[in-house]
């Protein structure tokens, strides 16, 4: 008879857990008022693997006014995490942030190496941007104004989409209707030349082995083609990198190399030093850091008049 009894509980338990669970989450992020956050919305299945997003926007879709675009412009956002680990609910509070200043924002979900090894990662990340594409009119966003952005891993991936746009053997799945490329891009962090990370980084030697299957001697190829240093063209998007002096898992000169090589192809590229910094911005770094973000986005996605 308890044991019956105790059985027929369980499934209130279990309910009454996930409710809990799920208020404790609402409580962690507080959402504004003037905002709509979505959560745990599937992009792609690859491999059966059931990708997600979390979106914010504003609340009062824009208004059609004569001679003014009535759609918000919009910013991938790209955790970081050594390729390997990382959730992006680490972005939530900054796509929060992007929404109440005109933006929608996604973070979304990509395979981690060693299970899904480069260029898993890349694929999945213009699949988030085609699928905001393809669904920009749900979610009130001007197609033509997709920028990206990243730290540290998310930072390479975010740097990968502005300098590959148009290179097929990076589009695959759904909604290949659409276009990858992005606008513009903010890259914190994030390395350029991953042939070079050996020995100037405290883990490159164990994690991009598990990133391209196999060492700089066993995968030199892939560690080329996967580092967004040798895909510039004079078509790559505007940058904004944003870096520290005393990174230990990303070596600051790897933000010059980015900068410089875009530069030389004539593309605008823009270089925030942060003296003393480490590999993730705190306090006055992180405030810095986030204002020249929202600069950035602010002079390439919403042009005078818009």
């Amino acid at each position: 008879m308890r044991t019956t009894s105790l059985l027929r509980t369980l499934p209130v338990i279990f309910l009454g857990l996930l409710a809990t669970l799920a208020g404790l989450r609402a409580a962690e992020l507080a959402v504004p008022e003037n905002v709509v956050f979505e959560r745990d919305i599937e992009f792609a299945n690859p491999d059966n693997q059931h990708l997600q997003v979390n979106v914010a926007m504003p609340k009062e879709p824009k208004q059609a006014v004569p001679s003014k675009d009535p759609s918000y412009p919009a910013v991938v956002c790209i955790h970081g995490g050594g390729f390997r680990a990382g959730k992006r609910e680490s972005y939530d509070k900054l796509c929060l942030t992007l929404a109440q200043n005109g933006y929608v924002a996604i973070t979304m979900t990509y395979r981690l190496a060693p299970a899904y090894p480069f260029p898993a990662a890349v694929l999945d990340c213009k699949a988030a941007v085609r699928w905001l594409r393809a669904n920009a009119a749900k979610y009130h966003v001007d197609p033509a104004r997709i920028g990206v952005t990243g730290g540290s891993a998310g930072g390479h991936l975010a740097q990968f989409l502005g300098v590959s746009a148009g290179v097929k053997e990076f589009d695959a799945g759904e909604n290949l209707d659409q276009s990858s490329a992005v606008a513009c891009v903010v890259n914190f962090y994030g390395p350029s030349d991953l042939t070079k990370s050996y020995g100037k980084s405290v883990d490159a030697a164990e994690v991009l082995p598990l990133f391209f299957g196999g060492s700089l001697h066993t995968k030199w190829r892939e560690h080329i083609v996967g580092s967004p240093l040798y895909w510039v063209t004079p078509n790559a998007a505007p940058t904004l990198v944003v870096h520290g002096t005393d990174d230990k898992y990303v070596a600051y000169e790897q933000a010059g190399w980015m900068v410089d090589k875009l530069k030389a192809s004539g593309v605008e590229a823009e270089l925030l030093t942060l003296e003393g910094a480490g590999h993730g911005f705190k306090g006055a770094d992180a405030e810095k850091a986030e204002k020249a973000l929202l600069a950035f986005f602010d002079k390439h996605l919403k042009p005078a008049g818009r």
